[in-house]
Formats: C-alpha cells, structure tokens, sequence
C-alpha cells in the first residue's frame, strides 16, 4: 500500500487547445508533456493519437513519432489508448501492433457515451461507443501474441463483470490492469459507494486505479489513495487543481497528485516498481 503508481493520461480525443492552452497536439508536445508528467512522479503515460491541427488519429505513424520522442526524453512506461468510434478493429489496434508500446488501453464493454448540459437542457453530445466482446477478445490475442499488456478500461460496473470469462478463456492473466473511469454520462457515477463497490468485487489479483473526470477528480483520488489503489490524473480528464485553477502543464496535475499520495502515507511508484507490479517486462 506505501507505493502508488501515477498515471498521467496526458491529452484525449476530444480535448483542445481552446478548452485549455496546454492540451498538447504534435509529437513534441505530447513527448514534452510526458516528460513533465515523468519528472513530477507518473510512471505511466496514457497517451491518444492527435494530428498537429488536434483532431483524433489512428495512424501508425502518428504513434510511432510519440514512442520516439518520448523515449529520448524519459524512460515513462508508455500506455496507447485503442479507444475509438466508427472504426474497423484493425484500426484500432494497427498502432499498438505497429510501436508495441508497454500497455494497451482495452474498454471492457459497450456503453451509451454523452455529456449533458442541465443549463441547456440538451446533451451536448452523445453516441454509442461500441466494445463487443468478439472485438475485445480479438484485441487481447492480438496484444498477447506481441506482449503489450493489456490496461482494462471499466467504465460502468457490469464491465467487472465482463473480465470473468475473460479470464476463465485465459485470454487476461494475472496481474489485471484494472482502470476505472468514473463520472463518464452513460457509465457509473463518480461517488464514493461506487469506488467502494467495484473495488470489493474486482478479480483476486487486480491492480486498479481510478480515473475520476472532472469535479470528482480530487475526491475521488484522495478516497482511492486512502484505499490503497493506484491513481490516474492528466488533461484528458481535468484542467483544473481544486483552487479552481487552470493548471498550465500535465505536471501541475501529477505534481499535485504526488503530494496528496506523500500527505496519505504513501510515495510514488518508480517506473521499475510500477512494470514489476503491473508485471511489465
């Protein structure tokens, strides 16, 4: 329980530079960011595909110049993500197979996916982000035969329960990268009788971290590091320290979260500590 691994999921999909100045978009932005998220005690780097103008990529190039820029920088573990909509599964994982980076961000299950506006009264988007478990069972043989370890992205609580045959099939070994996102419209909310449900039923043998979007990122970051479990923080999900102020870099976001772990007893994992917990070669 004194070590926690840090991840820094340091840009998203959908974010942008207009939303907050430090969103980064090129490979050089993305490396520098790692970087900074390295230095103030991540040891893992979740990491989207953007073009240089930010809308969403799934080219292998795109990843194979992240993989290269950041390793001149940092020795992160670097984590891609496979998450995507309206594309072949080919596509979602040609990239990983391509760079093999340590870990494969994996969703574990279909979901409605939207965010709402109450002042609007409308739904500011909104789709069906699609995970069948044929498509997931493809992805963990393909990441299995080129060993990238999958992460498991639970983003309602019925995915919990779509690791069991999973694991039954022997397609997921132990240790299981368990990742739960919560506050997402369409998954399961970001409160603490939902942290502390999911993590009672989570597999024997899982290593889980929080991903708590938005407003919950603090709360909930500080209750999964009081329970003993590994935290996510990062642009993708919040731009914001719990002043209310804009931060100006990932780093502020990991430096914060490193301080909240040293005020609860427990220190940042090293990134040897890390891939020996997450069972990483």
């Amino acid at each position: 329980m004194s070590k926690v691994i840090i991840t820094c999921a340091v840009t998203g999909a959908v974010t942008t530079k207009k939303q907050c100045a430090a969103i980064p978009y090129s490979a050089v932005e993305i490396a520098e960011e790692c970087r900074r998220a390295y230095e103030a005690g991540a040891a893992v780097v979740h990491v989207h595909g953007r073009s240089d103008d930010g809308q969403p990529s799934y080219d292998a190039a795109v990843f194979v110049a992240y993989k290269r820029e950041i390793e001149k920088r940092c020795p992160v573990i670097i984590n891609f993500s496979t998450g995507a909509v309206g594309l072949a599964k080919e596509q979602r994982i040609g990239h990983v197979l391509q760079t093999r980076p340590h870990i494969g961000a994996l969703n574990m299950g279909s979901m409605n996916y939207a965010k709402y506006s109450a002042t609007k009264k409308s739904f500011v988007f909104s789709f069906v982000f699609q995970n069948p478990f044929d498509e997931i069972i493809y992805y963990l043989k393909a990441m299995t035969e080129i060993g990238v370890r999958p992460e498991c992205e639970v983003f309602d609580t019925g995915h919990v329960a779509s690791l069991e045959p999973l694991i039954d099939m022997g397609l997921l070994k132990p240790p299981y990268d368990i990742n739960l996102v919560m506050g997402v419209m369409g998954g399961m909310p970001a409160t603490p009788d939902h942290l502390a449900f999911l993590a009672a039923h989570l597999p024997k043998g899982s290593v889980w971290k929080t991903t708590p979007v938005s407003h919950s990122t603090w709360p909930l970051t500080s209750m999964a590091l009081g329970m003993g479990g590994n935290i996510r923080v990062g642009l993708e999900d919040n731009f914001y320290l719990p002043s209310g102020e804009m931060v100006k870099s990932n780093g502020d976001l990991v430096a914060h979260a490193a301080s909240m772990a040293h005020a609860a007893g427990r220190t940042p994992a090293t990134v040897a500590e890390a891939k020996a917990t997450l069972g990483l070669a």
